[in-house]
């Protein structure tokens, strides 16, 4: 492995690290368009931060860029708050605007030099180890790798120091304020970690990567955990693996790094979101088949609880009557069997003691709609949830 695949998967892995932990927090907060507009919107901040000091390299780039993602926050909110629009026609109709005003003005005025669309959009990470930090005639390095770690070690600390008031300002507002912590002054310092983090890792993976590396991995580790810090450490974690996977995907079919790492991504997601153990589709899918299940199972319950006729109690009563077809009324009875529910005696079902029990319960909870939930009933009574 040569020295420059080294850098850039350092550069990629610290750069998916930085993206990920506000990620999590736009993704909480369901703002994570955001991060595609505040991407695309700082353009003209660079633009005329490069026309005022004529050098790509100035810091003057990143404060103006970090402001007009602010002010891209602000445009959204001012336009959201007039309750003519909501909020993702508002960063639909702001960032577009912006980022246009951007690409006019390096098409008129800076075509001649890096300021280029292709690299704005795509970015182009094989170049990054290439664009040293020189201090003092010694060279320190990738510049990028600088530049994102210090902004991933400030954002870390940030996080540290102010995680208690984030986490109560993104899932209560309300108490938030109560307690003391202003969730505006929270809302603008995240929108302002955001906006650096994405100017930072602008020049060097693009505006398309960061937008996927700030969401996908957080949107990742949501369909995994509902716990913040372990939704923090595995949307971080998801997004090195992906960084790096990505490269060396590229690496092997010879293809844009930037989109093979949001190749990747996209694969890990879909990955998580089919079978992720509570929020994946397929779980999804089965439990819902068994709660059908498990009403069709009541309702046989309570319907001999409700017979004492023989015919009312006969197994091909279930699909004569019922109208349940063969299948359906087979599982239903071996479930009441498994959880001995009831017996079956020539061909005729009776209740146990357990299935009057149960059914008792059921009804009084039918009648009253009491608040304590059937689940629980379910929960004590059903072998396959004990």
């Amino acid at each position: 492995m040569s020295s420059a695949q080294l850098d850039i998967q350092l550069i990629a892995a610290v750069v998916a690290a930085a993206c990920a932990i506000p990620g999590v927090f736009l993704v909480l907060r369901k703002m994570a368009l955001i991060s595609d507009a505040i991407s695309h919107s700082i353009l003209p901040g660079i633009v005329i931060g490069f026309f005022i000091t004529q050098d790509l390299n100035s810091p003057i780039l990143i404060l103006l860029a970090a402001v007009t993602g602010i002010v891209t926050v602000v445009l959204v909110e001012i336009i959201q708050k007039t309750g003519l629009v909501k909020e993702d026609t508002a960063i639909g109709l702001v960032f577009p605007t912006l980022f246009s005003v951007g690409v006019i003005l390096i098409a008129k005025n800076a075509s001649d030099i890096h300021l280029d669309i292709d690299a704005v959009l795509l970015g182009e990470l094989a170049f990054a180890p290439f664009d040293r930090l020189l201090i003092a005639g010694r060279d320190m390095g990738p510049k990028s790798l600088w530049v994102m770690g210090t902004i991933l070690v400030v954002t870390v600390t940030l996080m540290v120091l102010f995680f208690k008031e984030l986490k109560v300002s993104t899932f209560d507002a309300g108490l938030s304020a109560a307690l003391g912590f202003s969730p505006v002054v929270l809302h603008y310092g995240l929108m302002s970690v955001s906006s650096i983090t994405i100017v930072g890792a602008f020049d060097a993976v693009g505006a398309i990567l960061v937008v996927a590396l700030m969401i996908a991995p957080a949107a990742t580790a949501y369909l995994l955990t509902t716990d913040l810090k372990k939704m923090l450490i595995l949307s971080v974690l998801l997004g090195v693996f992906s960084a790096i996977a990505g490269y060396w995907l590229a690496h092997l079919l010879d293809a844009s790094i930037s989109g093979s790492m949001t190749t990747v991504l996209g694969i890990v997601f879909l990955m998580v979101y089919l079978f992720a153990p509570d929020k994946g589709l397929l779980s999804v899918l089965y439990r819902q088949k068994q709660q059908r299940t498990e009403v069709s199972l009541i309702t046989f319950l309570l319907h001999l609880n409700n017979h004492s006729e023989l015919s009312e109690r006969h197994l091909n009563h279930l699909q004569e009557h019922i109208n349940w077809q063969e299948v359906q009324s087979k599982t239903v009875v071996e479930l009441a069997l498994k959880n001995n529910m009831i017996t079956i005696e020539d061909q005729i079902v009776s209740l146990t003691e357990k299935g009057r029990n149960f059914t008792g319960l059921a009804l009084e909870y039918i009648m009253t709609n009491r608040d304590d939930k059937i689940e629980h009933v379910k929960d004590d009574f059903f072998l396959f949830r004990g």
